[in-house]
């Protein structure tokens, strides 16, 4: 599975952005798929995710209310809708999926078998 962001760019404090992750390859099994971020300097976090099955989405508790993930199947693709964006989400925003992960292990990066390249979100004040 090869995972590909986008969307990435610079906005100001308030603003929206809407990234996208399209996967390609191993795309007919079910893929759980996730957004993790990293600042500079800081560990790898985790944004949201959905489960394999598509039924449940998990938010990191710093971008709950303001951020929503979604997905088009048809088009193998998850996105990351961002509102009320805030300098604190400044960081490079990655795509992750798998195939195996356990629902109990959703929110940890160590889970997540495939990883897209990263996008970088800028949010100035």
């Amino acid at each position: 599975v090869q995972l590909q962001a986008s969307g990435g760019g610079l906005v100001q404090a308030g603003g929206s952005l809407r990234l996208s992750c399209v996967a390609s390859g191993r795309t007919s099994i079910n893929l759980a798929m996730a957004w993790f971020r990293q600042a500079p300097g800081k560990e790898r976090e985790f944004v949201a995710a959905f489960s394999r099955s598509g039924g449940y989405t998990y938010y990191g508790n710093s971008v709950k209310g303001r951020f929503t993930i979604s997905r088009d199947s048809a088009k193998n693709t998850v996105y990351l809708q961002m509102e009320s964006l805030e300098p604190e989400d400044t960081a490079n925003y990655y795509c992750a999926a798998s195939s195996t992960i356990k629902l109990s292990r959703t929110r940890t990066e160590e889970g997540y078998a495939y990883w897209g390249q990263g996008t970088q979100v800028t949010v100035s004040s």
